[in-house]
């Protein structure tokens, strides 16, 4: 250990055979506890660069649960000289929990003498989502679907991890783009350096070009400072570029430049910085449509859309509905502790008859409401969301006003099969739905998403009418 003892006197940073080979994240302090070096992979898993923290106290770049507040695990081994080993979370650069081991040593000089400390840290990750997954192989996290379109997402998932190839996740608001797009980082070979995720429609382009590439002191007012910008961050790692239909055209060059050649410019900088950076980008906005405006490059939609992944919306997952809000449900009642066992049937009606613009995200919400709300064992109607209620009862005015006036299907633009002159001149709304629900699958050559299209409907509420009717 005399090379450490050395580097503990010194603050040299570690050698890269001593600290580099450890399969783990680890990091050395000195006997004031403040850091010395930390090798490579403990700088991914902490968000911070080995360079900007060095003389730091290890507490304030290793935050953890662990019972070390003041340096308490520290003292413990530093005066009884036996390691340590617990587990808990650290709350990384990015904000975000990682579950670790967390192991903290005593090192040794040639004589003997106790130098400092050794913090190693092991990602559990996998093995904690192993523990509170469900049983099926289908589920992860809150990514939960049992419906033949979200098979074939489930089933993608594993090719599209494997490969450093760009993928594009192309889903309306609210359909799990973002956890897809960390699964797929977190299956992936790059998984234990950075998943950065950067918002192309959060910020004006000036701002968010300094985000992506950062910038050099001096670069414009109030740049104090040189700032590594998310692309460096990210490196070895996984960069996730959400909206990405909303960046702004100049911008897209400089993107497909980076794409193209591995390497940028910070603003005001004249240094090219090489990057290795895989990039997973996502959008609701049908790009091939900005392309035909012109309000996205073709060929940087080319240069992304190298893997695509469609998440379809929740009105498409048949079945879905239901496991998702028994999910919610019991989070929700769990983490407030109440003691919620289902919906009552015209509640669960109600929320499973709702189209879902949201989709998942907007279904959460509404559980989440409705768990705040509810006061017995079951939600109600009572405790579901006024607006949710609301539409409900505005589309039965509408259908109400049909039946009444004689809704003829000719209006829309459908052309209902000539009825036998024996079947009387008046039919019932239930004849006349059933009838246009026939005339527009013969329309679209049985087409049911094309049907529900025309007809205004969600899938959903076309298999429910198509079950009504035995069609």
């Amino acid at each position: 250990m005399k090379g450490l003892n050395q580097m503990t006197s010194s603050f040299a940073p570690a050698p890269p055979s001593l600290l580099e080979a450890f399969p783990h994240p680890v990091m050395v302090l000195d006997d004031s506890f403040k850091i010395v070096a930390m090798n490579r992979l403990m700088e991914a898993i902490t968000g911070y660069a080995a360079g900007r923290v060095l003389g730091l106290h290890g507490e304030l770049v290793v935050r953890s649960n662990t019972g070390n507040s003041r340096g308490q695990v520290y003292i413990k081994v530093l005066t009884s000289g036996e390691a340590v080993s617990v587990r808990g979370d650290i709350l990384t650069y990015y904000r975000r929990k990682v579950p670790i081991q967390y192991t903290v040593s005593v090192l040794k000089d040639a004589q003997g003498d106790v130098c400092g400390l050794m913090v190693v840290l092991e990602d559990i990750s996998a093995i904690e989502s192993v523990k509170t997954a469900e049983t099926q192989d289908n589920q992860t996290a809150e990514l939960i679907g049992y419906s033949p379109k979200m098979q074939k997402v489930f089933d993608m998932i594993p090719v599209l991890a494997q490969t450093d190839a760009s993928v594009l996740i192309t889903g309306e608001t609210g359909t799990g783009k973002d956890k897809i797009a960390e699964i797929l980082h977190k299956k992936s070979a790059r998984a234990r350096f950075p998943f950065v995720k950067v918002n192309c429609g959060a910020l004006p382009v000036d701002l968010l070009e300094s985000e992506l590439f950062g910038h050099v002191k001096g670069a414009f007012t109030g740049a104090t400072r040189n700032k590594p910008g998310m692309f460096k961050l990210a490196d070895k790692g996984t960069l996730f570029l959400t909206e990405i239909g909303d960046m702004p055209l100049p911008l897209q060059v400089k993107l497909l430049s980076v794409l193209d050649d591995r390497q940028f410019v910070p603003v005001g900088g004249e240094d090219r910085v090489n990057v290795d950076v895989r990039i997973i980008a996502a959008t609701h906005r049908p790009l091939r449509e900005q392309v035909q405006k012109g309000e996205f490059r073709e060929d940087l939609y080319y240069r992304l859309n190298v893997l695509h992944l469609h998440i379809p919306p929740l009105r498409e997952r048949e079945g879905d509905v239901q496991y998702l809000l028994d999910h919610f449900l019991q989070k929700y009642a769990k983490a407030i502790g109440k003691t919620i066992v289902g919906f009552a049937p015209s509640a669960l009606q109600d929320v499973l008859d709702y189209s879902y613009p949201g989709n998942v995200r907007e279904l959460s919400n509404i559980v989440e409401y409705a768990v705040n709300m509810c006061k017995k064992k079951k939600v109600t109607r009572e405790q579901l969301p006024p607006y949710l209620l609301d539409k409900k009862e505005a589309l039965s005015t509408v259908v109400a006003l049909e039946e009444r006036d004689a809704f003829r299907p000719q209006e829309i633009g459908l052309r209902p099969e000539r009825r036998s002159p024996d079947r009387g001149d008046r039919q019932s709304w239930n004849d006349i739905e059933r009838q246009m629900i026939i005339d527009t699958l013969k329309q679209t050559g049985g087409n049911k998403t094309r049907a529900a299209e025309i007809l205004g409907w969600g899938r959903m509420t076309l298999w429910r009418k198509m079950q009504k009717y035995e069609l």
